[in-house]
């Protein structure tokens, strides 16, 4: 199947079930993970802290999905986002179902007014987003080789970054009533 048949969209309420079950299978192998990266996106979810939430769809099915969500740097700097999770089932890896998530979140947080991204993940592979090691912008407890930013406007701020608190999720939380993330509503 080739990516041109790819759709990404925002995330329904339908899509919870099928979000979970691909970051599960997403990151089942993967020694790196703690496994709970489909508890966060519902803890992200049911804080109303997803500010871009995409699916990526194939054939009416549900075969990848990121997450934005704001993070906190001290000094009162604003308008800066996490990225992660982000999630493709493993046979549909390796296609740029990913790339194609990732660039499509980028552009939704610049037309939001976004300053910037930042995330924790793999150096050869974020790079090509134009995600850099910024000395002085600093993910505490994580290496500073897997912690990236990307500036939208140019401008790094500078301190310790803290993902929303639903990072710390590590089993099911009670889901609120359903809101569409913030961007939902942008073309």
């Amino acid at each position: 199947m080739a990516i041109r048949d790819l759709l990404i969209r925002d995330e329904s309420e339908q899509d919870a079930d099928a979000i979970s079950e691909v970051t599960v299978a997403a990151f089942e192998s993967l020694e790196v993970s703690s496994h709970t990266e489909q508890f966060i996106v519902d803890a992200l979810r049911s804080a109303r802290a997803l500010t871009v939430s995409l699916v990526a769809v194939m054939d009416g099915r549900v075969v990848g999905h990121v997450a934005f969500s704001p993070v906190t740097i001290p000094g009162g700097v604003g308008g800066w986002y996490g990225l992660g999770p982000v999630s493709v089932l493993p046979m549909y890896q390796r296609r740029g179902i990913g790339t194609a998530l990732i660039r499509e979140g980028l552009s939704r947080l610049k037309r939001l007014g976004a300053r910037g991204c930042c995330l924790v993940g793999h150096p050869q592979y974020y790079r090509r987003f134009g995600f850099e090691n910024i000395p002085g912008l600093v993910y505490p407890g994580v290496p500073a080789e897997v912690f990236f930013a990307l500036s939208f406007d140019g401008h790094f701020p500078q301190g310790s970054v803290a993902f929303h608190e639903a990072f710390g999720a590590t089993g099911p939380t009670a889901l609120a009533e359903y809101t569409p993330p913030a961007g939902a509503d942008l073309p």
